[in-house]
């Protein structure tokens, strides 16, 4: 996950422990240096995120990520209808194509992930909602940044391009000519392949159709 700096320098420190748990449950040692942090600053940034109940222990005694979160998680979805309305097709999209599935949103210099599948296999790509990536790199990020009259009608495709080893393919979700977000299918090139819109690329322009239809776009 791709670090993103506000400069408010307590509060970014807060968020880089909270990346760190969402990947999976860490020690105080492994937050120390997973953060950069002194241990002092580690241990009183992650307590004061345990009060609040946006951290917990788990058996292990591990920080992992707290039940407030939760209530805040699903808040939050219901402030953004349109990651509800993609969930058949993201679904449909993750099935047929056996890869794992995004949806994103632009958010100032950076694109915010809204809603997100995983494929089943073991090796695979992991986007979780929430998470912030460029806008350098990536097939979603040139959809986003692009507002030319015929994306509408193409999908754009990446290969090794912001992360080694993992190819995309994404469509354009629009309303009357406006970018509201990028469907994307993304997964290793051993099996999406060096030409990944050859072999997605209808899948997810129909993903983006249908999402269009279900939210009600034009």
């Amino acid at each position: 996950m791709e670090s993103i700096l506000s400069g408010v320098g307590v509060l970014d420190k807060a968020m880089a422990l909270l990346d760190l748990v969402a990947v999976e449950p860490r020690s105080l040692a492994a937050l120390v240096e997973g953060s950069g942090c002194s241990r002092a600053t580690t241990h009183r940034l992650a307590g004061s995120l345990e009060i609040h109940g946006l951290l917990r222990r788990d058996t292990e005694g591990r920080y992992a990520l707290g039940v407030r979160l939760i209530g805040l998680g699903v808040a939050a979805s219901r402030g953004f209808p349109l990651a509800a309305a993609a969930a058949p097709a993201l679904a449909e999209l993750r099935d047929r194509t056996g890869e794992s599935v995004q949806l994103y949103v632009r958010r100032g210099t950076t694109r915010l992930c809204v809603a997100a599948l995983e494929s089943l296999h073991g090796l695979r790509t992991i986007v979780r909602p929430g998470d912030e990536l460029t806008m350098q790199a990536g097939s979603a990020a040139t959809i986003l940044a692009d507002d030319s009259d015929d994306q509408g009608s193409r999908w754009v495709a990446s290969v090794g391009e912001r992360e080694a080893g993992v190819a995309s393919v994404s469509a354009l979700v629009s309303d009357q000519g406006r970018v509201v977000a990028a469907v994307s299918v993304s997964g290793p090139i051993e099996r999406t392949s060096r030409e990944p819109g050859q072999r997605y690329g209808d899948d997810v322009l129909a993903a983006a159709r249908r999402i269009e239809r279900d939210a009600g776009l034009r």
